[in-house]
């Protein structure tokens, strides 16, 4: 599964996990959101399965950070960077045909149906 976890926060953070949210809607992944704000075992989970060389020098990496099952994708900026370069289903570990399972960090989890592959937000 993919996903992709998210705190409520800044209006960058939020504007941040709709553009990544949007994107997979848009193309039918299947995601699953997952509130890492009400959930703090998916939050330590989140902060655990991130390398550590992706963690900011002050604090916890920001939201979002997508996974694809338990393993770690990469941030927003990853996210972005492969959607510049039309590298974005190879990035999420998908076929053209794919399934995503996004984390956020609301309190409600969004599961939209159509393949397999399993995208964690």
């Amino acid at each position: 599964h993919q996903h992709a976890g998210y705190q409520r926060s800044s209006p960058g953070v939020k504007k941040r996990q709709q553009a990544v949210v949007g994107f997979l809607e848009a193309n039918r992944i299947l995601f699953e959101e997952v509130d890492i704000t009400m959930l703090e075992d998916q939050r330590l989970w989140m902060y655990r399965n991130i390398p550590e060389e992706k963690h900011p020098g002050k604090g916890n990496p920001l939201p979002p950070q997508i996974f694809n099952g338990d393993e770690y994708l990469g941030d927003y900026e990853d996210f972005f960077q492969s959607k510049e370069n039309n590298t974005v289903f190879s990035f999420l570990g998908l076929n053209s045909d794919p399934t995503v399972q996004v984390r956020r960090t609301h309190t409600h989890t969004h599961t939209h149906t159509h393949t397999s592959a399993g995208i964690r937000l």
